[in-house]
């Protein structure tokens, strides 16, 4: 019989055997939740033409956004109830929520219902990310707990490579219903490991769940994915539409933090932005997903349509990139777990997301597939270093009671930089598209062209003077996206600069000393703080509102 297994810190010790079938449950719960949408990227097109009518088209997006929003607006909430009720029942409810959706999805009789299916599938994935995140957190002390993250970021590079492949072959051999089917057996394996083998005190908070900052919160994060997945696209930037979702925005998310500062359990306590490191992991997680989706989106579309690759190796298409991704994170997890030390990780992953982003900048019609890839190594492994580390760092500098929203807040900050990212890239893309077009055909002839599909088979099909001017075009398109991301990248390498090197918690023996002389540790101020905050709650509330501004 299998051990159970003890959070760190209890006075059982955690049996090795019996963390790696907890991991081995974490490890394919994250892969339900990062595999679904490349899988349904490969699908849709057979989905189309089953569900979709010439009506319908135009609300195709949604089947994905409809799932994006779910997961961002959820994230938070589910580290907050992870905190207050317990991690482990929430984590099973929320693999239990994205196994409904994924069987009501694959029941879909029309567009319609498949896009509300896929929002409720949305909402467990978000319990997904974080419940993985904030379990982790909870058994492995932070000095550990870096080699079982840097294996996290090799589950997501293998759903990144392994998403488009597996959906294309499970679409062709056995019908696109079975891309959801797919996760019933994956989701009942990961339910019954977590529920036999682990075991986390069961909490019951007295406080209520803040709703209102809930509702507040999810307002303001769904306007925000509106406005960079509608911007530029469905609505011009200046329409009335996406100035609307921006002033919703602005309102709810002062809305939010006001109500953040009277709220007995906020669902995201503010005290948890003074550890500067937090604030700066948040920041730079943010920059890293707007690398990395950035990235992933325009990289195979520079590859189909300029040096002429299948679509249907796509996912083959980012294999420099994720591999150096997946190696340099768990060599950083390692060395971070040797030795105590993370500080050097953000810096470096910082310069070489730097680099990377510029090298891809400078891809021309010229440029070889070999060259194009040791351009995404380099940007891979900068993503490597700090994919990871950010995390841990994170949940180093909190206590364990806000392990979950810690977790989530990083999440949350990764997935709107992803947002963000495939927005401004895109809208900066298809701008210097249509520009270069313009200057090379005349606007007429750049008009009929600018129907056709950035792949190698449309692409054959136009005249060669067309198909010159295209492939340049896309070129220039690219070169202006990355170009955008290095910039962006250079905040995150300056941020990186001020992290503080604060000894890992349940580091033992070996573990640095404590802060330079003069300078304490940043997880004692946290303590402190946190600990006069919840006595000036018992004793006058307005002293807490004070202490939360």
């Amino acid at each position: 019989m299998v051990d159970k297994v003890k959070p760190a810190g209890t006075s059982e010790e955690v049996k090795p055997r019996s963390v790696r079938v907890v991991l081995m449950a974490l490890m394919i719960a994250m892969l339900l939740a990062m595999l679904d949408n490349m899988i349904i990227g490969t699908a849709m097109p057979t989905i189309v033409g089953e569900l979709g009518e010439l009506g319908d088209l135009e609300h195709l997006s949604w089947v994905v956004t409809a799932y994006t929003l779910a997961t961002a607006a959820s994230t938070p909430i589910w580290g907050k109830i992870g905190d207050m009720y317990g991690r482990k029942g929430s984590f099973l409810t929320a693999i239990v929520i994205f196994l409904i959706g994924s069987a009501l999805s694959g029941m879909a009789q029309d567009m319609g219902q498949l896009i509300g299916f896929r929002a409720i599938q949305g909402l467990g994935a978000g319990g997904l990310m974080v419940g993985v995140m904030a379990i982790i957190g909870d058994l492995i002390p932070p000095r550990e707990r870096g080699k079982y993250q840097g294996m996290m970021a090799g589950v997501m590079a293998l759903a990144m490579i392994g998403g488009p492949l597996v959906g294309g072959t499970i679409t062709d051999h056995m019908g696109w219903r079975w891309s959801f089917y797919i996760n019933l057996p994956l989701g009942a394996i990961a339910l019954a490991m977590v529920t036999a083998v682990l075991h986390l005190p069961k909490k019951r908070s007295q406080g209520k769940i803040d709703y209102l900052g809930a509702a507040l919160l999810t307002v303001a994060i769904t306007s925000t994915v509106l406005v960079t997945t509608w911007g530029g696209t469905q609505y011009a930037w200046g329409s009335v539409e996406i100035l609307a979702l921006i002033a919703v925005g602005v309102l709810s998310t002062a809305a939010f933090l006001y109500v953040e500062t009277k709220a007995a359990e906020p669902v995201m306590p503010l005290h948890i932005f003074r550890s500067r490191n937090f604030t700066l992991m948040s920041v730079i997680g943010f920059l890293v997903g707007f690398a990395m989706f950035g990235g992933v989106l325009y990289l195979p579309l520079f590859q189909q349509s300029v040096q002429g690759a299948s679509a249907t190796n796509s996912g083959l298409l980012l294999l420099p990139m994720l591999l150096s991704m997946m190696l340099v994170s768990l060599i950083a997890g390692r060395v971070t777990t040797n030795s105590g030390k993370y500080k050097i990780f953000p810096i470096v992953g910082g310069a070489l997301m730097v680099v990377g982003m510029f090298l891809l900048a400078t891809m021309d019609t010229g440029t070889t597939r070999l060259v194009s890839g040791l351009y995404m190594a380099v940007l891979g492994a900068g993503l490597g270093f700090l994919m990871q580390i950010t995390m841990l760092v994170a949940q180093n500098s909190v206590e364990t009671k806000d392990m979950g929203v810690a977790s989530s807040s990083a999440t949350l900050f990764r997935t709107l930089g992803g947002s963000f990212g495939v927005a401004l890239m895109g809208s900066l893309f298809t701008s210097r598209v249509a520009d270069s077009m313009v200057e090379r055909l005349g606007p007429e002839a750049a008009g009929a062209a600018g129907a056709a599909q950035l792949d190698a088979a449309s692409l054959a099909k136009l005249p060669e003077a067309v198909r010159d001017a295209y492939q340049h075009a896309v070129a220039a398109g690219t070169h202006s996206a990355f170009l955008l991301g290095a910039a962006i990248a250079v905040l995150g390498f300056a941020a990186a600069w001020f992290v503080k090197e604060v000894p890992l918690r349940g580091a033992g023996p070996t573990a640095p000393a404590g802060a330079a002389d003069g300078e304490k540790n940043e997880n004692a101020e946290n303590a402190e703080s946190a600990e006069n905050a919840e006595k000036s709650e018992k004793a006058a509330p307005a002293t807490q509102a004070s202490l939360a501004h």
